[in-house]
């Protein structure tokens, strides 16, 4: 399982997928949530909106959790 590089947390599926759809498909490496808002300065909760949009889309870097 992924980690973050910033903080060390273990990655949710979610949250890899997130990192990948926003930053790069082709990453090794990964932010968690907390670390990936703080760098885009957006709050967390607007992370998590996307993340259910994209599971809305059927996007298959995203599972119901």
């Amino acid at each position: 399982m992924a980690v973050c590089t910033q903080c060390g947390k273990q990655l949710t599926h979610n949250e890899t997928g997130l990192y990948k759809r926003l930053v790069s498909r082709d990453s090794t490496e990964f932010l968690c949530l907390e670390c990936l808002a703080k760098a885009f300065r957006v709050p967390e909760e607007r992370l998590r909106e996307k993340i259910r949009e994209y599971i809305r889309q059927g996007c298959t870097l995203f599972t119901e959790e």
